[in-house]
């Protein structure tokens, strides 16, 4: 089956992994390898009822997914109540910018080493063990601001503990989808994370606005720390024999086996252009257009003229568009590659849009509209990766995703910050959604010559034997 990027003429697009072969890549490219676990899983359940709900009907995924929403509106919760309490102690928004950069550079810098932990570590256990480091800086973070203690580089410091923890989540939690659903339902998985991701983007933000007017900062660092359990808990119960785990990568035994290995994720990826395109525009719009976060606290304060609870419904409100085109995703039967495109191009109108209003109430449905150009671009980057990435290099190639995605927020958060702090924080958001604008023009154009290069597009119906090789590694 293929999925086309929506314009007469141009040839299909395929993502889907070949019904024979269990994975386009592992048909192509030259550093795939057959997989045990490709073929479909005599475990997992058959005949989706409802399509857009097809990976709840495996028992691991809907206990990582009710652990995980729990868990997730706890972070945001914290997100929103952290920025706001830097803004409080500073006065500056130049610090959310260093906080911002603080929790990212971990993972610019250890996040490759994280794909290459989730290649060979057992997944659950790794996360398990993951979340129980972030409910402890949670529960530290919780302790010094109730106690009147916190001061701003102690901010810096726990961001910068959690940013080595996300070194090590991210790739793993990413890798370890394909594991509870299997491939043929990695793509509604993806979509359905997102939604979750959203979901719970719309739920942390409003209770942290409304608790941080009520009761102050400290309770939603509390309620972050507390919501830790459930993700532990939904972990804990799962069963091993229902996850398609790979064929176990060999575990590096020096420093130039990791390097080796780490170079074989990144040779991957520049040799295979559609996960190329993708993440080159994340990683571009990431910097430059998704860091506009960074200073809304300071625009709610000092443009918008509202309140902690206003802050909190505005990044609700982003979280609402995203959780709705997340929803829209996962009804779709496989992504299209240029909506990586067209997720850039809403961004940068929607932002541009934003730094013009000066209305709370045009501001709140411009945040909206962010959010679906959002989860548009990442969303589809993410599936499209999945689908075309062999099972042995998954780890690491997803953490060349997340570290260009999630490390790219130091750059763009500290330029975000000094900007707001130099020319203002309007035309700050508008220079992040025109070069948002230009990335996704440029993504357009990217697509449709991926669509034209010769070799590039062949059939990959079921049981035609050929596998679309737009995503695989380029012909030498």
């Amino acid at each position: 089956m293929t999925v086309e990027d929506g314009r007469p003429g141009d040839p299909p697009i395929a993502l889907e992994p070949n019904a024979r072969t269990g994975s386009a890549a592992a048909a192509t490219s030259p550093t795939a390898a057959a997989s045990p676990t490709a073929a479909a899983s005599p475990l997992a359940p058959t005949g989706p009822r409802f399509p857009a709900l097809a990976a709840f009907r495996h028992r691991n995924y809907r206990l990582f997914f009710s652990g995980q929403i729990v868990s997730l509106a706890g972070t945001w919760m914290q997100q929103v109540a952290q920025a706001w309490l830097v803004l409080e102690i500073s006065r500056d928004p130049f610090w959310l910018g260093v906080v911002a950069a603080a929790q990212f550079v971990p993972i610019m810098i250890l996040g490759l080493f994280g794909g290459v932990l989730a290649d060979v570590l057992p997944k659950r256990q790794t996360l398990v063990a993951v979340q129980v480091v972030m409910m402890a800086l949670a529960i530290v973070l919780a302790f010094l601001t109730l106690s009147g203690l916190v001061e701003v580089w102690m901010i810096v410091v726990l961001a910068l503990l959690l940013g080595c923890a996300n070194a090590v989540d991210m790739p793993v939690r990413h890798s370890f989808a394909v594991e509870m659903v299997g491939r043929r339902e990695i793509g509604n998985a993806v979509a359905l994370n997102s939604a979750m991701f959203n979901g719970a983007r719309v739920i942390g933000p409003a209770v942290a606005g409304l608790t941080i007017g009520a009761f102050g900062v400290g309770l939603a660092f509390v309620l972050n720390a507390a919501s830790f359990v459930a993700v532990i808990v939904g972990l804990l119960a799962m069963r091993d024999r229902e996850l398609e785990s790979p064929e176990p990568t060999a575990r590096p035994e020096s420093p130039g086996e990791v390097l080796g290995q780490l170079r074989e994720g990144l040779s991957y990826v520049r040799q295979t252009p559609l996960a190329l395109l993708a993440v080159v525009v994340t990683g571009l719009v990431a910097t430059f257009g998704m860091n506009f976060g960074v200073v809304i606290p300071a625009l709610v304060a000092d443009v918008l003229a509202s309140d902690a609870a206003g802050y909190g419904f505005l990044m609700a409100a982003s979280g609402t568009g995203a959780f709705a085109g997340a929803l829209w995703l996962a009804g779709r039967r496989r992504p299209r590659p240029v909506f990586i495109a067209v997720g850039a191009i809403v961004l940068g109108v929607a932002e541009i849009g934003l730094a013009l209003s000066g209305v709370f109430a045009i501001s709140l449905a411009l945040m909206l509209v962010t959010g679906v150009g959002m989860i548009l671009m990442a969303a589809t980057a993410n599936t499209t990766i999945q689908l075309i990435v062999p099972d042995g290099l998954r780890g690491r190639v997803m953490s060349v995703y997340t570290t260009v995605f999630a490390g790219s927020m130091p750059v763009g958060g500290l330029a975000a910050g000094a900007l707001a702090s130099g020319i203002g924080i309007e035309p700050t958001i508008a220079l992040g959604g025109l070069l948002s604008l230009v990335t996704g023009l440029f993504a357009l154009a990217w697509v449709r010559r991926l669509g034209r290069l010769p070799g590039l597009a062949a059939s990959s119906e079921p049981g035609s034997g050929q596998v679309a090789s737009l995503g695989t590694a380029r012909p030498r």
